[in-house]
């Protein structure tokens, strides 16, 4: 009886604090969503609302019909898959590379690897500032590419190793014993089979490209090149934040994430715990 008691107690406990997680998680988007249907004068209330009683589609439309945020989403999106597709190659290379030969200081570029990771992206902006300069890549979406890049390959290489270690190295020297060049049998038998992982990693550089601003602040300056993190500030000023119009910019640029990431979540649950099975 005092097990059984034991056994409810800690589950009632288990669902409370997963409640106030989902709560604590949930509760700030559903804010964002409720402010962008707010009118100016339901913002400064003494008592917040989170259902606004007049709601109004005013803050969408002024959005939609400015004329920089559709580019801002083009870029954004262009950025985005620009550096999902460069920071593919590049990984899956290494990654494969990785998991199947043993070459010196082997273990130890992976640490490298890994340690560029704990460093955040803004100390090194002033040597990528000089590179891009150098390459006459200022103001241009290739700059902002090659930085994301930068930042999304060692995370990369380490997800598709740890997947590419959970296939079997008899499927490609199979596939090489009937003909298969090296190259070959990668393309043919391993990538198909690493699919999950493969996305998993594309999810996470998309998004990490998508939300990106430092990089963009610094090397852009024309509306042509900028995104929509970089958009969303200019609705910050000295004097006032216009925070339904913000919030009205921030649910348009957070659902096509959404509505992607909703569609392939099981890839990427897949992908992430498959790879993390063995290192």
């Amino acid at each position: 009886m005092t097990t059984l008691f034991k056994n409810r107690f800690i589950r009632i406990i288990s669902l409370l604090i997963l409640a106030v997680l989902i709560i604590f998680s949930v509760l700030p988007f559903l804010w964002m969503v409720s402010t962008a249907f707010k009118t100016p004068s339901e913002l400064y209330t003494a008592v917040p609302v989170l259902v606004p009683s007049k709601p109004t589609m005013a803050n969408f439309t002024y959005i939609l019909q400015r004329g920089s945020f559709g580019l801002y989403f083009r870029n954004s999106t262009l950025v985005s898959l620009g550096t999902t597709i460069l920071a593919l190659a590049v990984s899956l290379m290494a990654g494969y590379g990785f998991s199947r030969f043993r070459f010196p200081a082997h273990n130890k570029l992976l640490f490298g690897f890994l340690i560029i990771q704990m460093f955040p992206g803004v100390l090194l902006i002033i040597p990528l500032f000089q590179l891009v300069k150098a390459l006459g890549l200022m103001d241009s979406m290739w700059a902002l590419i090659l930085a994301n890049t930068t930042f999304a390959v060692p995370l990369c290489t380490w997800l598709l190793k740890g997947f590419f270690d959970q296939i079997p190295k008899d499927l490609e020297e199979a596939a090489m014993i009937d003909g298969c060049s090296r190259f070959g049998a990668m393309w043919r038998v391993i990538l198909p089979l690493a699919i999950p992982g493969i996305i998993a990693s594309a999810i996470y550089v998309f998004i990490g490209s998508w939300d990106e601003l430092v990089f963009a602040i610094t090397f852009t300056s024309s509306d042509a090149v900028r995104t929509l993190p970089v958009g969303l500030s200019r609705f910050i000023s000295s004097y006032e934040i216009q925070w339904n119009q913000l919030a009205a910019a921030t649910v348009l640029a957070t659902v096509p994430v959404l509505i992607l990431f909703m569609f392939i979540q099981r890839y990427v649950a897949q992908g992430l715990v498959s790879g993390a099975v063995k290192g």
